[in-house]
């Protein structure tokens, strides 16, 4: 369920969803992920090329959204987590700088996508956050739900151990950033419900203990 292969359908939830509300919170969540040396794209398959380079742009996405979602809402979440995301999109561009292909990210401006779908998703997903601080919010835990979901996707298509190792700790960072958001929702008194995921996978990680990347 990629960001650019479900565009309308988000479209629909951006439009489901209005809850205002006023929010002082902070929080966090993220992992380390390794650095990587130099080796040949020959090893990789066009799948694995194809996953890789939307991978360095969604990881943008999210931290371009989170940078502005603290700009408009100065909580503190959007900035630790936007960190995070940092750290995932560089790490990205890390394996794309290992075999040998050229990085996506021309320019690293927020808001600034070589994938225009995703630049119309991040225009949209802006949108639906300038609502409200709570809106805001809910398009964090959206972002990481669905980030979860090319994850898992992107790691059934990859033989190689250091791809694979790579998205498993985004994934990571992807549940411990959505823990951190409904945590933040539900501080509210809100109940969370599950957007892309669902709900039974959704309360397993919210109740489970955050986690630590693994190398």
């Amino acid at each position: 369920m990629r960001f650019n292969r479900t565009i309308s359908v988000i479209a629909v939830t951006l439009a489901l969803v209005a809850s205002p509300a006023a929010v002082q919170a902070s929080g966090k969540g993220g992992v380390a992920v390794e650095a990587v040396s130099s080796v040949s794209e020959q090893s990789l398959s066009a799948l694995e090329i194809e996953n890789l380079m939307y991978m360095r742009e969604e990881e943008k996405l999210a931290r371009d959204v989170y940078l502005t979602m603290f700009d408009a809402w100065a909580l503190a979440v959007f900035d630790n987590i936007a960190a995070s995301e940092q750290t995932h999109t560089d790490s990205v561009k890390d394996m794309i700088e290992k075999y040998r292909l050229a990085d996506p990210v021309v320019d690293d401006t927020v808001g600034v996508f070589v994938n225009q779908e995703l630049a119309a998703l991040y225009a949209d997903l802006i949108a639906r956050g300038m609502q409200s601080s709570l809106e805001a919010l809910y398009v964090g835990a959206l972002i990481e739900e669905v980030d979860m979901i090319d994850l898992k996707r992107a790691i059934e298509e990859t033989d190689n151990a250091d791809i694979r190792r790579l998205y498993e700790n985004l994934m990571t960072g992807s549940r411990n950033h959505l823990r951190a958001y409904v945590g933040q929702i539900e501080d509210l008194g809100v109940v969370y419900e599950a957007q892309y995921l669902s709900q039974e996978e959704v309360d397993a990680i919210v109740d489970s203990p955050v986690e630590r990347g693994r190398r």
